[in-house]
């Protein structure tokens, strides 16, 4: 161990650079912990950038949080000591205040946010579009059955694009011109049984579908001037659309429903599934590139283009990191564990590597850092009902629709 059996050389680091001070190494005893830190960087601070108020920090050495003391810790993680260990700080997080609540006339089951808009679908089988501010703008009809996911396509200065999917086996895909009613474009067909699941590729030409049928189907968006699987759609439902299309791909391999898809980068899709499996596909070979094999059924998942990792809702009430990119036996990097009942949905903040959030039926939202696994960062505990859905709308809000009827909007005082 660096310096004497009591001591130890530390660095202390930050990426929040308004409270950098000066990454000269300290020498500090190996037994304080968090508390005694917090009180060593705000004496530095005061000396340095004179700020006198008292700022509350975690601290994080090789990418996990720090609640023990310095020795427990380095003994817990496995760290050498042999150099100066680097202990990043960040000022701790304050849970956010409920800002709106938005009552709808079923469950909430699925919910996209972009920019500062808000779509919602529900198990009446309408879309609703909301802005930030909790304003209603829109509810559209035109499914049959249940709404069970959405995603935006493309959002612009006059016009809205968005998909929709539901149990009644269709995707639909819309446009707003944000003025008084949304039209629907194409209808998508091929699936058997419910859609689950839906993801838009990230130049937005193409949409991959997850279904109760236990197939994964890519198709081309509207954004595409493709022509040979276009036919006149006559009208039904109270909709006329104006064309239909069939799928460019259909993949098969999962046992179980799809419940989860998520484009990862250009040609890779990754899924989750009932039959305990979470796999990452070729998209244009059709096969799987890789498997992970969990206890029960898999429920949701999100891929994080920063944290190039991907994070899964399980009905062992479990969240779960994965990092693709590992070798077969270190690609499961940490379980977080403190939702009492299945955790049904999963999301990465979209502007910070280290955050997501996780909702269950025990009517609970938690935020997360990837590098505290014991214990969530704070529980968002507004939801009288089992949470079905959740969304980041920007780095200050978040959103969840539960079987209440409502969608919450929580925002935090900081940028996260």
């Amino acid at each position: 161990m660096a310096g004497t059996n009591n001591q130890i050389q530390i660095r202390l680091v930050t990426q929040q650079q308004q409270y950098a001070v000066s990454s000269y190494p300290l020498s500090v005893d190996v037994s304080i912990g968090a508390i005694e830190l917090n009180t060593i960087v705000n004496k530095l601070l005061r000396e340095s950038k004179n700020i006198q108020n008292e700022v509350n920090f975690d601290f994080s050495i090789s990418s996990q949080f720090l609640h023990t003391s310095l020795r427990e810790h380095i003994a817990e993680t496995e760290i050498l000591t042999k150099k100066i260990i680097d202990v990043e700080y960040l000022q701790k997080y304050v849970p956010p205040e409920s800002e709106d609540c938005l009552i709808h006339e079923d469950w909430v089951s699925t919910v996209a946010a972009y920019d500062k808009w808000i779509l919602t679908g529900c198990y009446d089988n309408t879309l609703h579009i909301w802005t930030s501010r909790g304003k209603h703008c829109l509810v559209i009809h035109g499914h049959a059955l249940p709404i069970k996911a959405v995603a935006w396509i493309s959002v612009n200065d006059d016009n809205i694009s968005f998909v929709s999917v539901s149990q009644d086996q269709t995707a639909i895909t819309w446009n707003w011109d944000m003025k008084n009613s949304a039209e629907p474009s194409h209808v998508y067909k091929g699936h058997e049984n419910s859609v689950e699941a839906v993801s838009i590729n990230y130049d937005k030409t193409l949409m991959a579908t997850g279904s109760w049928d236990k197939t994964l189907k890519i198709w081309l968006t509207p954004t595409q001037d493709e022509q040979r699987n276009e036919e006149p759609m006559p009208k039904r439902a109270k909709v006329e659309y104006n064309k239909t299309r069939v799928p460019i791909c259909t993949i098969k391999g999962h046992k179980d429903a799809i419940s989860g898809v998520k484009w990862s980068d250009k040609t890779e899709i990754v899924t989750s599934s009932w039959d305990h499996t979470v796999k990452i596909w070729d998209s244009e070979l059709g096969n799987v590139k890789r498997e992970f094999i969990g206890e029960k059924s898999y429920f949701d998942i999100d891929y994080s283009p920063l944290a190039h990792a991907v994070i899964t809702a399980s009905a062992d009430k479990h969240v779960r990191l994965y990092d693709p990119r590992s070798s077969e036996n270190l690609v499961l990097k940490a379980t977080y564990t403190s939702h009492t009942q299945w955790v049904q949905c999963v999301r990465w903040s979209t502007v910070n590597e280290f955050l997501f959030i996780s909702g269950a039926y025990d009517n609970i939202v938690k935020l997360w850092d990837t590098r505290n696994p014991k214990a969530s960062l704070f529980d968002v505990t507004e939801h009288k009902d089992k949470v079905l859905c959740c969304d980041w709308l920007n780095s200050r809000l978040i959103v969840s629709g539960d079987a209440d009827n409502t969608l919450r909007i929580s925002m935090f005082n900081d940028e996260y």
